[in-house]
C-alpha cells in the first residue's frame, strides 16, 4: 500500500475558502422541550407553542436548554406531520446547527471545492454507497487525476459535531455503537488497500478543535484512536450557522 501524499494535518485551526449552504431558518422561537428524540415544542415570538420537527437522533446534550433562542424552517409540503423543523439553537454567543441531514449536505459541498486538500483531485463523488453487505458510508471519491501519487478511491464517513466544552468540540454526545461500527468499516476498507476517511463537521463557530468525547462514550474514542492506528484519516471542518446559511469557514485540528 503506498503513502498517501499530502501536507501534515493543520495543528491550529486554519482558514479556508468559504463553502456555503444556503437555508431558510426564518421562524423565530424560543425552546421549550425535546423529546422522543424526533420532536421539539417552541414557542413563537408571537406566543404561540409549535411542536417541530427535531433532524437530530442524538442526544442534544448542552444544545437543548430550555428558553434558548432557535430558529426554525417551514415545508410547504402537505404530506408532512410537521411543517417546521428545527435548525438551529444559540448556546452562549454561537448558534448551533442541528439539522444532520444537512450536515452531509455542507459536507458534500466542501469535497466538491475541495476544501481538504487531501481529499482534493477526484473527479466523481458518489454517496450513500454501499461498502459491505452492511454498511454504506456517506461518500465516495473515485477517478483521481494521472498526474496524482496515489490514485486511490478513498471512503469518506462525515459525523455532525454539535457538543462543545469551550472551545473543544467533542463527538459523540452519547454512546453510539453505530459509530464504532462506521469506525471498524472504514479500518477494514484501509487494511483491504483502499483510502478510508472520518470527517467530523463541526456545526459552531465558536469551537478550534475536535477530540473523541471519552466522558461520554469511552470506547467510541478507543475505536478512533484504533482506527487510526490502522491508516484511517480523520479530518475536521469548522461552520458557521445562520438563520441564512451554513458556511464551512476553517479546517479544525482533530485532537487524539
Amino acid at each position: 500500500m503506498g503513502e498517501v501524499a499530502h501536507r501534515s494535518p493543520p495543528a491550529r485551526a486554519e482558514p479556508v475558502a468559504p463553502v456555503r449552504l444556503a437555508i431558510d431558518a426564518h421562524l423565530r422561537g424560543r425552546m421549550i422541550r425535546r423529546y422522543k428524540r424526533f420532536f421539539a415544542d417552541v414557542e413563537t415570538e408571537d406566543g404561540r407553542v409549535l411542536t417541530v420537527h427535531c433532524a437530530n437522533p442524538g442526544s442534544m446534550r448542552g444544545c437543548a436548554t430550555p428558553g434558548a433562542a432557535v430558529r426554525c424552517s417551514t415545508s410547504d409540503n402537505e404530506k408532512r406531520k410537521l411543517r417546521h423543523t428545527l435548525e438551529m439553537i444559540r448556546v452562549g454567543r454561537a448558534w448551533v446547527g442541528l439539522h444532520t441531514i444537512l450536515a452531509n449536505r455542507v459536507a458534500k459541498l466542501a469535497l466538491e471545492r475541495e476544501v481538504i486538500d487531501e481529499l482534493a483531485g477526484y473527479a466523481t463523488l458518489a454517496s450513500e454507497v454501499r461498502a459491505s453487505e452492511k454498511s454504506r458510508l456517506d461518500f465516495r471519491l473515485d477517478d483521481r487525476g494521472p498526474d496524482s501519487r496515489d490514485r486511490r478511491p478513498v471512503w469518506v464517513e462525515v459525523k455532525s459535531v454539535t457538543l462543545a466544552e469551550g472551545s473543544l468540540a467533542l463527538f459523540p454526545d452519547s454512546v453510539t455503537e453505530r459509530g464504532r461500527r462506521h469506525l471498524e468499516e472504514l479500518a477494514k476498507l484501509r487494511e483491504a488497500g483502499e483510502r478510508a476517511s472520518l470527517l467530523f463537521l463541526v456545526q459552531r463557530a465558536d469551537c478550534d478543535r475536535v477530540s473523541p468525547a471519552d466522558d461520554i462514550d469511552p470506547a467510541y474514542g478507543a475505536a478512533l484512536r484504533d482506527a487510526v492506528a490502522r491508516g484511517v484519516e480523520v479530518f475536521a471542518i469548522g461552520a458557521r450557522v445562520t438563520a441564512r446559511a451554513i458556511t464551512v469557514e476553517r479546517r479544525l485540528p482533530v485532537i487524539l
